[in-house]
């Protein structure tokens, strides 16, 4: 079948780039599933790495480590404190650069929560493992996101109620089948809810898929389950689809630990919760293109967000009107336009009715081709009613699919926007003497690893979408031919009763 993962007839959760782990009494955390422990119990656990490696032997190849900090000073004063965290006073410096680009006042900002201005202003340091690096490489569009060599899908299946507690506690199982190992897991909604907390927080200039929305009553109903199973499934294609999130070691613990180790999953969750590669530090892994033709000019990276601004803004404006006059069409279809078919379709066959009465034998073929056309616009009646969950209902799930990717974009470019202002700033400072050149050549070249991992994700999804929305666009088109194939069919069985009459 030529046409994405089966969407549903389901919303996303409405705008808003910040987590909320959602709640429900169905998927509740369960002393079984999760330790009462947390990293913040846990001595040393952000000194931790996430994945383990080995200390002995050859275990130290492959990690690098890694530090923006851009002048000696800033080493020692730096001791102790967790990536992104103010220094404390002390330390010496030239009097050149006494002058240090200001932090944001407002410290629940983005830009500050996202650890992108720590790192821009060199305060992360850490080791970098090969399989942690993110590699940015230059393509035909630009920046772009180094393809995974080892791409792979995921299909959600055979959602199933399943109880715990002798039958005092009932879930909703999904059936997941990666094709890279073609081996079964089950996971609960929860353990979809606990993946996407980790991944948003992670990867600040990525735009991880919202998931279905939760919902607390009527989840065992069939339809329900049925709508989140495919909205799920448009999440996992998402989830593959991207050469960063579909490596992920968090993700890949989630598709390929067993459903029955808890041994296993709990060592897995524990670590994606102990990984230090967050915040400042993420920025540390991303490795972008060196050498001739790879720098970035400051002002044409400007005008590139800024013209995707525009472009979000008004695919925003157009998706919320598509997705309110599809909704408005769909529900006509299903009350509206069913019941004036069979309007028509009952008076036809009042008609036939009133000939009846007439017992003449050359009238019997005209009654039964009348009742007959009765019955076909009855039944067109019921194809208007059932024919949005195959055309529209599709499109609105993917217009809200990207409702959710346009809610993550204006965080993901606060922090570019923010970064720049910093090299903004850092060059004024050093015009005005205050500052060495070295120190703000640091915070560009910082800053530019930021430009270049959120053009990467621009390309990325503007790459996605065109994919989405052409197959989305043929799959509609597609259904509403055998609609109106079936609408034809219907009213020329009902011309051809009259050949005989």
């Amino acid at each position: 079948e030529p046409f994405p993962p089966p969407p549903a007839g389901y919303p996303f959760p409405p705008y808003g780039g910040s987590y909320q782990p959602s709640q429900g009494s169905d998927d509740d955390w369960d002393d079984d599933w999760d330790d009462s422990s947390t990293v913040a119990d846990e001595p040393g656990a952000l000194g931790s790495s996430y994945p383990d490696y080995e200390a002995a032997g050859g275990g130290a190849s492959g990690r690098y480590r890694l530090s923006t900090r851009s002048e000696p000073s800033l080493g020692p004063r730096g001791a102790g404190h967790p990536p992104g965290h103010p220094h404390p006073p002390g330390g010496g410096g030239a009097a050149k650069s006494s002058a240090t680009v200001s932090r944001n006042l407002n410290r629940f900002s983005t830009f500050v929560k996202s650890g992108g201005e720590a790192f821009v202003l060199g305060e992360a340091s850490g080791f970098v493992k090969d399989g942690d690096k993110l590699c940015v490489v230059l393509g035909p569009r630009g920046p772009e996101w180094q393809e995974n060599p080892y791409p792979f899908q995921c299909s959600i299946e055979d959602p199933t109620k399943q109880t715990k507690f002798k039958g005092m506690k009932s879930y909703i199982a999904y059936k997941l089948v990666p094709s890279h190992t073609g081996q079964q897991v089950h996971r609960r909604y929860k353990h979809f809810d606990w993946l996407y907390g980790r991944l948003a927080e992670k990867f600040p200039v990525i735009s991880v898929p919202h998931l279905p929305e939760k919902q607390a009553t009527g989840r065992f109903e069939e339809d329900f389950i049925s709508k989140r199973r495919k909205g799920l499934a448009w999440w996992m294609d998402h989830m593959c689809s991207h050469p960063v999130l579909a490596q992920c070691d968090a993700f890949q613990h989630f598709l390929t630990c067993p459903s029955t180790d808890e041994k296993a999953w709990k060592q897995g969750k524990r670590k994606a919760e102990k990984d230090e590669m967050v915040g400042a530090n993420f920025f540390l892994t991303i490795s972008v293109p060196t050498g001739p033709g790879a720098s970035l000019d400051l002002q044409e990276v400007e005008s590139q967000v800024d013209g995707f601004k525009a472009f979000m803004k008004k695919m925003d404006e157009s998706a919320l009107q598509l997705n309110h006059t599809a909704n408005e069409f769909a529900r006509k279809q299903v009350t509206g336009f069913k019941k004036e078919y069979q309007k028509v379709g009952h008076s036809f066959k009042c008609l036939s009715q009133a000939f009846k009465l007439d017992q003449q034998a050359f009238s019997a073929g005209l009654n039964q081709a009348i009742a007959f056309t009765a019955e076909a616009y009855d039944a067109i009646g019921d194809l208007f009613a059932d024919q949005p969950r195959q055309d529209l209902d599709p499109v609105m799930d993917l217009l809200a699919l990207y409702q959710g990717h346009l809610a993550n974009f204006p965080d993901i470019i606060h922090v570019q926007k923010g970064a720049l202002t910093k090299v903004k700033e850092s060059k004024r400072h050093v015009e005005e003497g205050k500052m060495e050149l070295q120190k703000a050549e640091g915070i560009q070249e910082r800053c530019n690893i930021i430009s270049f991992a959120t053009l990467a994700e621009i390309n990325h999804f503007h790459k996605i979408r065109v994919r989405d929305f052409k197959l989305q666009m043929q799959h509609f088109l597609q259904q509403q031919i055998l609609f109106f194939q079936k609408v034809t069919q219907k009213l020329e069985e009902a011309l051809h009763k009259y050949d005989s009459v």
